[in-house]
């Protein structure tokens, strides 16, 4: 009978535990309430989700069945089917070499001559055979995402998708010593004028104002003819049209390493990179590319269990069609808390105070503790991620606003009481 005689201790400390796990549910959930019926909120579509993985414990909601415009969120979406599907290092090229041709089509890959990456692992390849064909039938797909902003069309966030994008499908213009145009391909259609646009909407014409004193990356209007002759500048070489590609077995040329991709589309937002990578998603399983084809098959495959069925209708979150709920996100956020390595998985995130989207916000005293991604559409900010507390508990949580008409800081500063209440008292 020994050994049970510290049964009672056992018993009580346990008992305790939940005394106070249970007391301090109470007490977020008062602060919460509160904080939401502020007249600040009262105007405003919100939608919270707080879970803690370790235990299985919803901690708080509110409205967190309903859905909402996620914005940039939509890209944990993309990160997810990127993790299940694309190789640690991604796929350039696919090619075959026939007689005395290599024929070529694009993957999707975004990092070729991007401004960001540089990578040129597709220019030297291409550059060691006599006579090179490039096929563009594969890319099934708007240049342009449904229910994207029209007026959008100039702006770098707004870049055009395709299957062998270059620089980043973007020209970037700056005034140094004199006036600095990368690709140079675009030189003589840069105009030094102020006009009410970056460039006009049906032709790469562009124009810079010289004494704006910022540097512009403006997209550029893409097509299968400005690919190659693109190329041909980068490599020497003429570039050939493929009407097709040939009978036989395609190999695949990889470039830079996955994760790379991911961590800058996750920290900075960056909606060209999460529309390719999902086409590059939609790659594995088809000839073709194309981001529907994708998006259905995560959704069939992986995410059947979705506790709402979302309206996920790009990669980037550009369209105000998206629909998600915090539960989605919460359940997305979870899976991958399961899945991925902690140390690797929030090395995706903008860490609060440090870096990317966050850098200026929820900073920490000592080091980051919210782990995030943002989404920003006029009138609408949402966070979803993870959040470090003080006692070290790793909790997942979903925060969505919509519809709001406030300075979306007041909003930011009002979000951040909440994260800092939850890291120093749960």
């Amino acid at each position: 009978m020994k050994k049970f005689s510290n049964l009672p201790i056992y018993l009580l400390i346990f008992l305790l535990f939940q005394a106070c796990a249970v007391q301090k549910r109470r007490e977020l959930n008062h602060f919460m309430d509160d904080w939401l019926h502020r007249d600040l909120l009262d105007r405003q579509f919100t939608g919270i989700l707080l879970f803690n993985p370790a235990s299985g414990d919803t901690l708080y909601r509110h409205n967190s069945q309903k859905y909402f415009t996620p914005a940039s969120n939509t890209k944990l979406f993309t990160l997810y089917a990127c993790l299940q599907l694309l190789p640690d290092r991604i796929p350039a090229l696919r090619y075959l070499f026939l007689q005395d041709t290599l024929y070529i089509e694009g993957t999707g890959d975004p990092s070729q001559l991007h401004p960001y990456f540089r990578d040129s692992t597709v220019q030297k390849f291409i550059s060691k055979y006599p006579l090179v064909a490039l096929n563009s039938t594969n890319f099934q797909e708007e240049a342009q995402g449904p229910g994207w902003a029209w007026d959008d069309y100039d702006w770098y966030y707004s870049a055009e998708r395709s299957a062998l994008p270059l620089y980043g499908n973007v020209v970037e213009v700056y005034m140094g010593d004199s006036l600095e145009v990368a690709p140079e391909f675009f030189r003589d259609s840069v105009h030094l004028i102020r006009y009410p646009h970056n460039r006009l909407q049906g032709s790469n014409t562009f124009f810079f104002d010289p004494d704006g004193g910022d540097t512009l990356q403006i997209p550029v209007r893409t097509d299968s003819t400005l690919t190659r002759r693109l190329l041909e500048q980068a490599t020497g070489k003429r570039i050939l049209h493929a009407g097709k590609m040939p009978a036989g077995e395609l190999q695949t040329l990889y470039s830079i390493p996955a994760d790379s991709l991911y961590r800058r589309m996750i920290q900075e937002s960056d909606n060209f990179l999460a529309e390719q990578l999902l086409l590059l998603v939609s790659g594995t399983r088809s000839d073709t590319l194309n981001s529907q084809r994708a998006r259905d098959l995560v959704l069939d495959e992986y995410l059947k269990d979705l506790p709402q069925e979302p309206v996920w209708v790009d990669g980037s979150g550009l369209s105000r069609y998206n629909l998600f709920s915090p539960e989605d996100m919460v359940y997305l956020l979870n899976r991958m808390y399961r899945e991925i390595p902690e140390q690797r998985l929030l090395s995706y995130f903008a860490a609060g105070g440090v870096s990317g989207t966050l850098r200026e916000w929820y900073t920490g005293q000592e080091k980051p503790y919210v782990f995030a991604k943002t989404g920003s559409l006029s009138n609408n900010y949402c966070v979803s991620g993870y959040l470090r507390t003080r006692s070290g508990k790793l909790l997942i949580f979903s925060f969505m606003n919509n519809h709001f008409t406030m300075p979306v800081a007041r909003l930011k500063e009002a979000m951040q009481n909440v994260f800092e209440y939850i890291r120093d008292t749960y």
